[in-house]
Formats: structure tokens, sequence, C-alpha cells
């Protein structure tokens, strides 16, 4: 269902799409001057343009069961994933009014930034992208057994993230698909890439590479996901990173 109307002398759609659960909505304001690619981060309250930036708001909530939401939240289940390991934490999935402000037209960026704590980047579905650390320089070897059945968990506050490969998205639209973006506006493709799983060693410093993609036919720098550490992203932003508020 779709709705269109007039707001500061640009269109904009209005649209209301199903989750995973059928009893759930988002409404999705999208302005028509957004790209494409964009619009396919489904989990948008409202994504916009402003100057050179793309706009994305978000509650980053996801989209799919897990045993960290309430037990009487609509999308919880109990842990069934394969890791025997599994451990709950004790943090529970809170709403958020998170906005993504990332560049329009990323480039490389001659002065490379770290990644940051917290969220360094938006998946399609609205859920935060983190780096590889539990903590300032700690790996996820334990952390990892906190993971639910998809690959995501929350943090003390209740932001829920991935770290590594989110398997709904890989599940639902397929292990070489665009999986979200990054904070400097570059792309983050699955962990697959013409029938074959990418590894580290196909990807420069950054985790990345540069070669047309579905969504990018004359050719993009993007991030692959990948089953070793740093997972989506290396120490650094490939391109200049912008912001996140919470």
């Amino acid at each position: 269902m779709k709705n269109l109307f007039l707001c500061c002398s640009f269109v904009v759609w209005v649209s209301c799409s199903k989750t995973a659960d059928d009893n759930v909505e988002i409404d999705s304001t999208i302005s028509t001057d957004v790209p494409a690619v964009y619009k396919k981060i489904y989990g948008a309250s409202q994504i916009t343009v402003e100057g050179a930036y793309v706009v994305i708001k978000v509650e980053g909530i996801p989209d799919h069961s897990s045993p960290y939401f309430d037990s009487t939240h609509a999308l919880y289940s109990g842990y069934n994933g394969v890791n025997p390991d599994f451990n709950l934490n004790p943090n529970r999935i809170n709403s958020f009014d998170f906005t993504y402000k990332i560049p329009l037209n990323p480039k490389e960026s001659g002065n490379k930034s770290n990644t940051r704590l917290g969220a360094m980047g938006v998946s399609l579905n609205g859920v935060a992208i983190f780096n590889q650390y539990a903590g300032p320089n700690l790996p996820l070897t334990n952390e990892i057994n906190s993971f639910d059945q998809f690959n995501g968990h929350p943090e003390r506050t209740g932001v829920y993230h991935y770290h590594i490969e989110p398997l709904y998205l890989t599940q639902e639209k397929g292990k070489d698909a665009l999986m979200g973006f990054l904070l400097d506006g570059f792309p983050v493709y699955g962990p697959e890439e013409n029938g074959s799983r990418v590894t580290n060693s196909d990807l420069d410093a950054y985790h990345g590479h540069h070669h047309p993609t579905a969504d990018f036919p004359e050719g993009i720098y993007h991030y692959h996901i990948t089953d070793n550490d740093p997972y989506i992203n290396g120490n650094q932003y490939f391109g200049t990173p912008g912001t996140v508020t919470q």
C-alpha cells in the first residue's frame, strides 16, 4: 500500500511493508530523489537525501526471531541454532531512533580512519553492523557463543547488532547479495561471489575490493563478509565515514 505526498517541494512515497512476522509493519517514508539501491534498506522508517548525504532512520530491531526479545514479543523464540556452546547473555533487545548519515557518492579517503565500537554501518533490515571487536581490541572469541540463531545479539543497552554474517539476510536475499552499507557509504556484500566463498585473501587491508556488482554495474568499491576475522571490515574505513546518532 503506497500513498503519494508533496512535502517541502519534493515528492515522497509512504509505504507499509511487512517484516518476517505478518503482524509487524514498518511505515517507510522515502523521498523520490533517493537512489534505488538505498531503497533496499527495507528496515528504514525514513530515507532522504540531504546535500551530499543519504540519511537513513531506523529503530534497529531485527525482523527475525531471537531469544533476546522479551518472552511476550511476537518474534520471541528460544535458541534453535547450531552452536552447542550457545550462552544467552543478560541483555534484551530495545528499539532506538538511529539516524545514519552516509556519503551519497563515497570516495576513497586519503586519510583512513578507524572503525568504531558501536554501529559502523546499517544492514538492510535496519540492524546495526558492528566491527570485529567485543570491546577495545578484544576479539570476539568468547562473545560469539552469545550470538543467536541468526548471528546477532544485543549489547548492554539493548542495541541488537551483527558482527559477522547476518544469517537471516543471507538466507532471504542470497549469499552474494547486498547486505547493507558502512558509514563511509560503501556497500557490504555477502560471503559469496560468482558462486564461490570469498576469503580474506581475496580482499584488501580494508576487507573489500573494486569491481561491478548487480547494484553498481559501473563498478564500486565494496566490502565482503567472510568467515574469519575481521568478518565485515578491516580496522579502518576505505572511505570517509559519515555519522550515526542514537
